[in-house]
C-alpha cells in the first residue's frame, strides 16, 4: 500500500500571530451593513452563567484562529459568539485571518469539499492545533449533506434557516464552541 502524503506542517503561531484582533477585523470589513450586523448580533449575545464558569476557569491560554470574512451570513451569525466567550475569559484569545489571506490553511478546512466560513481552529497554550468548528454547528452541517445526497439542499437550507430562527441565543453554536474550549484546554488526555 503506498504511503500517504505529508502534508506540510502549519506554523500555527505565525499564523496566529499574522491575524487581526477583534476590533481590527471589525474595521476591515468589507460591507458597514455586514458589521453593524455582526455589532448587533455580538451586543445580544448571551453566554449562560455555567458556560462563563467555564471560560473563568481557564488556567491557560487556549488560541483560536477564525477564518471569517463579513460578507457571510454565517460569520455574521457564529463570529459574534466566539467573540463574546473571548471577551468573557483572559485566556482565551482570538484572531482573525480570511482564505485569501491564508490559502494554504484554508485548503485544510474544507466542508465536504466545498468553501464555506467561518471555521475556528482551536490550538493550546504550545500552539498544536486540538480540533477546529465551523461553518455551523454539526447537526446543521449533517442537513446539507444530507441534502447534496438526495439532491435538495434547497430543502436542507430552508431547516437551517428555521433552526436558525429557533435558536436566538445560539445555544447550540455555544455548547460546541465550548466543548472545543475544553479539549484545546486540557491537562490530561
Amino acid at each position: 500500500m503506498p504511503k500517504p502524503p505529508n502534508l506540510i506542517q502549519t506554523d500555527w503561531q505565525a499564523v496566529y500571530d499574522s491575524g487581526k484582533d477583534f476590533a481590527a477585523w471589525m474595521k476591515s470589513g468589507e460591507s458597514e451593513q455586514n458589521v453593524d450586523a455582526l455589532q448587533q448580533f455580538y451586543d445580544s449575545q448571551i453566554i449562560s452563567e455555567n458556560v462563563q464558569i467555564q471560560l473563568k476557569a481557564l488556567t491557560r491560554p487556549i488560541h483560536v484562529v477564525a477564518i471569517a470574512e463579513d460578507w457571510c451570513p454565517d460569520v455574521i451569525r457564529h463570529v459574534p459568539v466566539l467573540q463574546k466567550m473571548s471577551d468573557l475569559s483572559d485566556n482565551l484569545n482570538v484572531r482573525y485571518i480570511t482564505r485569501e489571506e491564508h490559502p494554504d490553511v484554508f485548503v485544510r478546512f474544507l466542508t465536504n469539499g466545498g468553501e464555506a466560513i467561518p471555521k475556528f481552529i482551536f490550538l493550546s497554550d504550545k500552539f498544536a492545533e486540538c480540533g477546529n468548528w465551523g461553518p455551523m454547528p454539526e447537526r446543521l452541517k449533517e442537513l446539507i449533506a444530507r441534502g447534496k445526497a438526495c439532491d435538495n439542499v434547497a430543502k436542507a437550507r430552508e431547516k437551517i434557516y428555521a433552526a436558525y430562527i429557533a435558536d436566538t441565543e445560539r445555544v447550540e453554536v455555544v455548547d460546541e464552541l465550548i466543548y472545543r474550549i475544553g479539549v484545546a484546554a486540557a491537562e490530561t488526555p
